[in-house]
């Protein structure tokens, strides 16, 4: 694994002394193996089973020890995956599934697969078990994995059926979308037909499909589809220092995690997703879990997602941060990164829409609502019940809309216009490179204007907030939504 992050292969496991199971024997062939990791163990631990011919099924099992440790020190977690006899290397050509730490347990056969792993042949070959020791107690380590083969006729794997491209649409219009959601393929618990009813009540167009390094869910959405629901396929690539989605990648398609910032890979795999089609947005990049904070850089990116699930401190660095880039781009003249937000739903209660990121597009197809993430014609809303337009106009009658540039001199006046609805109780703010330089409350019914006067020599852009009361007196009330830029001049 050279260049990738740290791996370690175990001694092999072999199943040649044993003989094979006859046709039909649902005990089959069983072997545990047991052993401790120490504190700072590699990233990957691979655990090598030589799997014979006539295997019908693999089943693997594993457990690990949770000692006390005290406190301000991680415990452990250890996550498991598989590959087949094509190997572990990096790209993932062997990859047969992965659940992280969500299930203690997982199958796979030519005709069925536990979900967050692929349904196939059982080839003959050494297969590899993956363990992921993501934090590990002073102690150490100690775990058990059993794996057992099952043997008999093979079956036949069912050729997979992937979303469509295209929904109905209305032409060009706003389109409502998350692109953050978990299902039962990962860690969420949710069932696909569930996230499918929900986003559509949640009043949204489209959604994508982002399990925790796992394709296994692309297949999942059969009938779920309509022609008043996109459904893109696509990765939440879960490192060890970030997490990035791939958003409207081709279906099928893997997109290696395992690597760090450090080993300078991730720019390979950013060539992967586009190749793929599909978009490089850096998840929640302040987040405060184990191995959430994004250290990759922002430089390969098509979007950011700045607001992750409801409203929190981590949500407001992101945004922030990401205002510091539009600075600097326009200092720079170097293109900028639009924002967007998601759910990142899991479960019940998790809400999924809130919040959802409203694309300018121009028809409900997968091509269109990426164009219209890449190039920043979007706001994000906490609901569908909150709806915005944003225009900057000047000069000769010229107009901007959300995520363009209104091209006049510098001191020509230039007047900033925020229609809203759906927001009762709330303030719109303007901002720009200067930071909030106009604030209007909106009236109680939430429905409203906001009106700002200004010139690009004074705003190289302005860009659109509308907040909640504050929660705490004297930090900013929580979003309800916000918008990507208006830039200013000619430059």
């Amino acid at each position: 694994m050279t260049g990738a992050a740290a791996a370690l292969t175990l001694s092999t496991v072999s199943f040649a002394s044993a003989a094979p199971a006859q046709a039909g024997d649902s005990d089959g062939l069983t072997r545990t193996v047991t052993g401790t990791l120490p504190a700072g163990s590699p990233d990957f631990v691979y655990l090598p089973v030589e799997v014979p011919r006539g295997v019908r099924e693999i089943h693997v099992s594993y457990s690990y020890e949770r000692p006390p440790v005290p406190a301000g020190t991680q415990g452990n977690a250890l996550d498991i995956g598989i590959f087949d006899e094509r190997g572990t290397a990096l790209g993932g050509r062997g990859f047969r599934g992965w659940s992280g730490g969500a299930r203690t347990e997982f199958f796979l056969r030519a005709d069925e697969a536990t979900p967050g792993y692929i349904p196939g042949p059982v080839r003959a070959g050494t297969w590899h078990i993956a363990l992921g020791p993501y934090t590990v107690a002073p102690q150490g380590l100690a775990y058990e994995v059993t794996i057992t083969l099952k043997f008999g006729a093979p079956g036949t794997t069912p050729r997979p059926v992937h979303p469509p491209e295209r929904a109905k649409g209305r032409g060009r219009a706003w389109y409502r979308g998350d692109c953050h959601i978990h299902s039962v393929h990962s860690d969420g618990r949710r069932t696909p037909a569930e996230i499918a009813a929900l986003a559509r009540a949640a009043g949204l167009d489209f959604i994508n499909t982002s399990e925790h390094n796992t394709q296994s869910g692309h297949r999942a959405w059969a009938g779920l589809w309509g022609d008043d629901l996109l459904i893109l396929t696509g990765e939440e690539v879960t490192t060890r220092n970030g997490h990035v989605l791939a958003i409207g990648t081709d279906p099928g398609t893997f997109v290696d995690w395992r690597y760090r910032a450090r080993d300078n890979r991730f720019g390979h795999y950013v060539r992967e997703v586009h190749r793929a089609r599909g978009l490089v947005v850096p998840a929640h990049p302040h987040a405060t879990c184990i191995g959430c904070n994004w250290k990759f850089g922002f430089a390969d990116a098509d979007a950011v997602e700045v607001w992750n699930g409801p409203y929190t401190v981590d949500d407001e660095v992101s945004l922030a941060d990401w205002d510091n880039t539009l600075v600097s781009a326009a200092r720079s003249g170097r293109p900028w990164t639009p924002a967007m937000g998601n759910s990142d739903a899991h479960r019940d209660p998790d809400p999924i829409g809130t919040p959802q990121t409203v694309v300018l597009a121009e028809d409900l197809t997968r091509d269109a609502i990426l164009a219209g993430i890449r190039a920043g014609r979007s706001y994000v809303a906490e609901s569908s019940k909150i709806s915005l337009t944003f225009t900057a106009t000047g000069g000769r009658a010229r107009h901007a809309d959300i995520g363009d540039r209104l091209r006049v001199p510098a001191d020509t006046p230039v007047t900033v216009h925020l229609t809203v609805t759906g927001a009762p109780n709330c303030t719109a703010h303007f901002i720009t490179d200067q930071g909030t330089l106009h604030t209007t409350p909106l009236p109680p019914s939430g429905n409203g204007t906001a009106e700002w006067r200004t010139t690009p020599s004074y705003a190289t852009y302005v860009r659109a907030e509308v907040r909640h009361p504050p929660v705490l007196p004297g930090l900013p009330g929580p979003l309800a939504a916000f918008t990507n830029p208006i830039f200013l001049g000619d430059d």
